[in-house]
């Protein structure tokens, strides 16, 4: 049996290829959206740092009292973002704001139109069940390696890497939350006379809101899970000082960057998951 091994498919050969060809012909297309990319999370991370950071803890903690109005969440907000300046780490916590933000809305941009696109097309979503299935089994240090040689050195393969990893999460839960839609209101909205944009928009996304809500937030987490990867191909953040304090052995350190990306991701999943509307102020 030993034909087997001595006739290898050339998979990782073939992979080269591809990406060698793409660097060769598309060169000046990746520069320009890796130059793009880069200016827009650096303006963002330059405009959170121009604010002092008691302002912006200020803003911050308002904006989640406006939003979910639970003084809960609004203690926390300032606990948190107070304890994350305190011990250091702010320029570092407003790098990996940005990274997931930006992240995040690229997966939204591109997530939910695939997500309805893909509910109302039985071939579409058959296509990509097993691609988005192997986006989130695939480790990412295995597509870091091609986006690193398009994009380059820096926050750009960071990003791009971590929306391949976090895009399934609003693609599915979009999928889910239409394809759930009760047919009962369909058939009476068509029966009113709706045309399907009309059905979209006024039936089906305000009935599917919750768990389009739902893959965002856990978008959101999958993003923020990647912040130590990404900052492997030089992302700034919140994963440099854990790396370091990784490559150093350096205990301390590395509690106080872990500290401060859990503060963060918690204070993330509370300010942007929906308002249940049983709850009440306190």
């Amino acid at each position: 049996m030993s034909w087997i091994t001595e006739h290898q498919l050339p998979f990782g050969d073939f992979m080269e290829d591809v990406v060698d060809f793409l660097v060769v012909n598309f060169s000046g297309f990746f520069d320009a959206i890796s130059e793009t990319l880069r200016n827009m999370i650096h303006g963002l991370t330059d405009a959170f740092l121009w604010v002092p950071p008691g302002v912006l803890i200020l803003l911050l903690t308002a904006a989640a009292h406006l939003r979910h109005r639970r003084w809960g969440l609004t203690a926390f907000t300032a606990f948190s973002f107070l304890l994350i300046w305190n011990i250091g780490y702010w320029e570092d916590t407003m790098a990996t704001l940005s990274l997931v933000l930006y992240a995040t809305m690229l997966c939204v941009l591109i997530g939910i139109p695939l997500g309805i696109y893909a509910a109302h097309s039985t071939w579409l979503y058959k296509f990509l069940q097993p691609v988005l299935d192997l986006m989130q089994t695939i480790p990412p240090f295995v597509y870091l390696i091609p986006t690193l040689t398009l994009f380059g050195l820096g926050v750009v393969p960071g990003v791009i890497s971590t929306v391949i990893f976090a895009i399934a999460a609003p693609v599915r839960l979009t999928y889910l939350g239409i394809s759930q839609v009760p047919k009962e209101l369909v058939e009476a909205g068509k029966a009113f006379g709706c045309t399907n944009r009309q059905l979209l928009f006024r039936i089906e996304l305000p009935a599917a809101m919750s768990s389009i809500g739902a893959g965002i937030t856990q978008c959101i987490m999958l993003s923020l899970s990647m912040v130590v990867i990404a900052a492997l191909v030089g992302a700034d953040g919140l994963g440099v000082p854990v790396v370091r304090a990784l490559n150093t052995v350096d205990i301390g350190k590395g509690f106080e960057a872990g500290l401060a990306i859990v503060l963060l991701a918690i204070w993330m999943d509370r300010f942007f998951r929906q308002s249940d509307a049983k709850e009440t102020s306190s």
